[in-house]
């Protein structure tokens, strides 16, 4: 994966640069400065009323209550495709734009689900998450694999809580509270 990611890092621009040139030859340097610059006011109008159109609705689903993943991937999309469009050359010019654009975003996002989806299942990618407690709503499993230890248990008998008195006497009292900003302390 980082030799991937290495040989992207390094071939992209080699292509990018052999593309600019070839437009260059093709169009002569100020149309292909002015193309290059046009794509980029382009893309942050499309960017600003796609981001737009896709927060009203995240708005809307989570008013409706609903659970906004299509409307998130969206705007990841969104944000990818208009970092690709604000890099000067065609290559990313192409795939900013596609991701901009719902109907190839759609595909795309659909390919990028399903490569996820493999990935998963067979075991080359692996979702690891810090921390302690319990995890994403699942009380009996805290995420730990392997020989990582048990996972966090609360303490016998639950978290400790501090008896509040009634003000009769019959328990501790409410220790004082610190003062709002603004309050006059007496």
């Amino acid at each position: 994966m980082i030799a991937r990611l290495g040989c992207l890092f390094v071939m992209a621009p080699i292509v990018e640069l052999f593309l600019l040139l070839r437009v260059g030859q093709w169009l002569g340097v100020l149309p292909t400065m002015a193309l290059v610059a046009a794509t980029g006011v382009l893309g942050a109008w499309l960017v600003r009323t796609e981001g737009v159109r896709t927060m009203a609705r995240f708005q809307e689903q989570l008013a409706r209550g609903e659970l906004p993943g299509k409307v998130l991937m969206d705007g990841a999309a969104i944000l990818v495709g208009g970092a690709f469009l604000l890099t000067p050359g065609v290559l990313t010019d192409v795939v900013g734009f596609a991701l901009l654009f719902p109907p190839t975003r759609s595909l795309l996002q659909g390919w990028a689900a399903a490569r996820l989806a493999r990935g998963l299942e067979s075991g080359r990618i692996h979702v690891a998450s810090t921390g302690f407690g319990w995890g994403a709503g699942f009380p009996h499993d805290s995420g730990r694999r392997g020989d990582q230890g048990p996972p966090f248990r609360p303490p016998p008998g639950g978290p400790p809580s501090r008896p509040r008195g009634n003000g009769e006497g019959g328990g501790e009292e409410e220790p004082p509270r610190p003062p709002r900003p603004g309050e006059i302390i007496q």
